[in-house]
């Protein structure tokens, strides 16, 4: 089990869920909100190497509990736990030496841990966390919870979120420990300070951040990272338009070497008689070949297509252009997404990064249930091989 900050750790921000406002403490205990959330998947996997292809069926279970606020104090604490069911289990997770260098990566390992557990105060214009918790900021490219996997990614962190007036909202965050998605044989001791600051406007919604990261190893390791983001949309008759544009600047130092690179997103959308169509282009920029820009605490699985060919951005960089259509069908939700991926940076062996083919089609089956089917297609290239992968699954949430 994964030790947590001092006092309760970690969880799911009570802001998300109501909670009961306690006359006593004895009562702020005992008239809080009990949760569960549970997920059953399938997943394949097939890849164009020596590897077995891979299949993983496992539930993934949260269940916690939040009391009700005191004087603006209340407390979070869930459990999360992830069991292979049916004995399928023919996949490899490397970091926690389950079945390594057999089959292809499914990055679903068994645990069974604290996910969330944290003390909050809260008032009208600050929120403060002490504790693990779920932390995500904006768009999920920098900061997120991998909530696509079993095991989702917190934090042991102090927050502080305010709303000193109208539109603007104030974000400072420390984090001392990474848990990420291998149970705890990947986690990572840490020295993070997270700053974001945004502002409503009639147009959108302006985005200036500071993520100034280091790994906790006694080592000089600091990767700064300072941008800015601003998105919305405008209604033009009966079509929505739909507009985001980000762009940041990194340096990485150690001791031995120090390196900068850029990002830039732009994407452009419009919705019209339910269906929204968007085109993007984003760049993770390169060093000269030596250093590609990372965004270590992202929901990488959202971006750079589903296959996750690119959890790390290659030396050379990497440059997304991509198109998506999605609407709805029968209740529920479906996408498509096309991705065409090149270096920065290309040098003599990395240059034409392939093409990836994404599909989801998901639905609510009642207030409780939801199920969903979701497949990707990568065609590599400079290197990379063919992979496909698929899921099934089916959830409830109470």
């Amino acid at each position: 089990m994964k030790t947590a900050v001092p006092a309760l750790l970690a969880g799911l921000s009570l802001t998300q869920m109501p909670v009961a406002v306690a006359d006593s403490i004895s009562e702020a205990l005992t008239e809080g909100k009990p949760s569960l959330d549970m997920r059953l998947r399938y997943e394949a996997v097939e890849q164009d190497n020596a590897l077995q292809d891979a299949k993983a069926l496992t539930l993934r279970t949260r269940l916690g509990y939040t009391t009700g606020s005191f004087n603006g104090l209340s407390a979070m604490i869930e459990f999360e736990d992830v069991r292979i069911v049916g004995g399928v289990d023919e996949y490899s997770v490397g970091p926690t030496g389950f079945n390594p260098g057999l089959y292809s990566v499914i990055a679903d390992p068994e645990t069974t841990e604290v996910d969330q557990g944290f003390l909050q105060y809260k008032n009208d214009v600050i929120t403060a966390k002490l504790g693990r918790q779920v932390i995500t900021l904006d768009d999920h490219r920098f900061v997120g919870h991998v909530g696509w996997r079993q095991d989702r990614q917190t934090f042991d962190a102090l927050t502080l979120n305010a709303a000193p007036m109208p539109g603007l909202a104030l974000m400072y965050g420390y984090i001392n420990n990474r848990n990420r998605i291998f149970a705890e044989a990947a986690d990572v001791a840490s020295k993070d300070h997270l700053i974001n600051v945004s502002y409503a406007t009639p147009y959108g919604k302006l985005v200036g951040f500071g993520y100034l990261l280091e790994v906790d190893n006694g080592t000089d390791n600091a990767m700064d990272t300072y941008g800015v983001r601003f998105s919305g949309g405008t209604d033009v008759s009966t079509t929505k338009l739909l507009y985001t544009a980000s762009y940041a600047k990194q340096s990485h130092e150690t001791a031995a070497v120090s390196h900068d690179a850029d990002y830039l997103f732009l994407e452009a959308g419009a919705t019209f008689s339910g269906i929204t169509g968007k085109i993007g282009y984003e760049v993770l920029g390169s060093d000269n070949g030596a250093y590609g820009f990372s965004t270590p605490l992202a929901t990488l699985h959202k971006f750079n297509g589903w296959s996750d060919q690119f959890l790390s951005t290659p030396a050379q960089g990497l440059v997304d252009t991509y198109v998506s259509l999605n609407g709805k069908l029968f209740g529920g939700g479906w996408k498509v997404v096309y991705h065409d991926f090149k270096a920065d940076k290309p040098s003599a062996t990395v240059d034409d990064l392939g093409n990836e083919l994404d599909l989801v089609y998901s639905r609510k089956l009642s207030k409780n249930f939801n199920a969903g089917i979701k497949y990707a297609s990568y065609k590599g290239d400079s290197g990379k091989v063919d992979t496909n992968k698929l899921w099934l699954w089916a959830g409830a949430k109470f």
